[in-house]
């Protein structure tokens, strides 16, 4: 009998790294389960897509978006705010070509919640689900997680030659984990986010191709399927899992994708000219954000990018989270850094130039946000420490009107004075730009219903 160890060729190294083998249901149960189709209740949003910044490791919301010059030595910002285009906002100074955009931004500078903690904070803010048992040790995603944000989407995209959901340049996860919240969790694989490489490769650049090699010919890809079902039919391991249900379509999916030239075409950054790879920035992170405009012209329809950092010394680092030290830098050393505020803010600039003038801005979300904010005190190494009483959201395109600051927070950046927003409800404002009202219900591998969220969306924000 083939062992899956040994026999299961790992769909991650053909570019495919959350797609795993789940177990087998019985007849009743994929019966049932096949049943209960996901129920939509639309908006009147009109973005068609979205592509998420997802700040990992909590960004200092008064050192960026929410500038505090008021506040006491010791709390004040070692940046000194500049005016934006919109007359009254004001942000950091190491952000000055997201100051020429603000125009076209809404800046939520009062979202808000009760957790320190990254992993439940990241689960709570990717899914709109509460996990208060996340916690060092790492705990691996498993199948009774709630679905993340890019899950939720594809159970009401149809499928087609691409994912409705890709995360690069990989997901997040450090020391062998990989975080909950992160993928479809009870929505089962075949709406997982496609992930290019797992969350704790070591590379020095990012993977972004999923170019097969030369041998993959599309006779080879057959045989892999084959073997992989095998594999199934064979392994008793994978029967514990109930959220196997779909697998089979998923798979057919996947490998078509990968012989699909327009698929390959749209992962491929080659095709970019030099001048605008030069123009985004060649780090990982800015040739991320380029690879998300290409997947979102090409049809993908929410691009997650994980920001993260793989150390000198292989291990990956959520380099928000800037306490400081780090790799001798201070806290605010970590900000100016290359993997910091100057790369985000070329970055960002450069995808609002590109969805602007292709016109796909007015269909396509853009959102900036982590897991929590800063404390107001700056610690002794020059650094802010876990703070989820108050962060800032950057909300763009898909129908949000520009020009607009939405909350308040107190003198020290550290408190919601007015219209709090909670990660449900951030989530809750992105589904219903996206046309899919929260109320909408999805269900698990055994038939029970869940509302998607329990937000409400903040309207005011979208023009007429």
């Amino acid at each position: 009998m083939l062992h899956r160890r040994d026999a299961m060729i790992r769909l991650g190294q053909v570019g495919l790294g959350a797609m795993t083998l789940p177990g087998l249901l019985n007849v009743e149960q994929a019966q049932a389960a096949k049943r209960r189709q996901p129920v939509l209740r639309r908006t009147s949003g009109r973005a068609k897509s979205c592509v998420l910044i997802y700040l990992w490791g909590g960004p200092p919301q008064m050192d960026m978006w929410d500038p505090n010059p008021e506040a006491a030595e010791g709390i004040r910002s070692h940046f000194a705010p500049i005016q934006t285009v919109t007359p009254g906002i004001s942000i950091s100074e190491e952000m000055p070509l997201f100051a020429k955009y603000t125009d076209k931004t809404a800046i939520i500078r009062s979202v808000s919640h009760g957790s320190n903690a990254h992993e439940p904070s990241v689960y709570r803010t990717l899914t709109g689900g509460l996990n208060e048992s996340l916690r060092v040790p790492r705990n691996h995603r498993n199948r009774n997680d709630s679905p993340n944000i890019g899950s939720v989407i594809s159970a009401f995209s149809d499928s087609g030659g691409l994912p409705s959901s890709v995360t690069i340049p990989r997901p997040i996860g450090h020391e062998g984990v990989t975080y909950s919240g992160t993928y479809a969790g009870f929505l089962g694989a075949r709406h997982d986010p496609m992930e290019i490489a797992p969350a704790g490769e070591s590379k020095s650049g990012a993977t972004h191709s999923m170019a097969l090699s030369e041998e993959l010919s599309h006779a080879r890809l057959l045989a892999r399927r084959g073997l992989l079902n095998v594999v199934e039919e064979h392994d008793a391991r994978l029967n514990a899992d109930p959220a196997g249900l779909g697998y089979d379509e998923f798979r057919e999916q996947a490998f078509s994708m990968l012989s699909s030239p327009a698929a390959k075409q749209a992962f491929d950054l080659g095709q970019e000219t030099d001048a605008t790879r030069d123009r985004y920035g060649r780090t990982e992170w800015d040739q991320s954000i380029l690879m998300a405009g290409r997947l979102i012209e090409a049809g993908v329809r929410l691009v997650t990018i994980s920001w993260m950092y793989i150390q000198k010394s292989g291990n990956v680092a959520n380099i928000w989270d800037n306490h400081g030290p780090f790799e001798g830098l201070t806290g605010y050393g970590m900000l100016k850094a290359k993997y910091g505020l100057p790369t985000l803010d070329r970055g960002f600039a450069a995808l609002m130039d590109d969805l602007s003038a292709s016109g796909l801005l007015d269909e396509t979300m853009v959102a900036m946000f982590g897991e929590f904010g800063r404390t107001p005190k700056i610690n002794k190494n020059q650094g802010r420490d876990h703070w989820g009483a108050c962060q800032s959201a950057v909300l763009a395109g898909g129908g949000i009107s520009g020009g607009q600051v939405y909350g308040t927070t107190d003198r020290d950046s550290a408190y919601p004075t007015s219209k709090p927003v909670s990660p449900e409800d951030l989530l809750a404002t992105i589904y219903h730009g996206m046309g899919i009202a929260p109320e909408s219900e999805i269900y698990d591998a055994f038939g029970r219903p869940h509302r998607i969220v329990n937000g409400n969306p903040v309207t005011s924000l979208f023009g007429s």
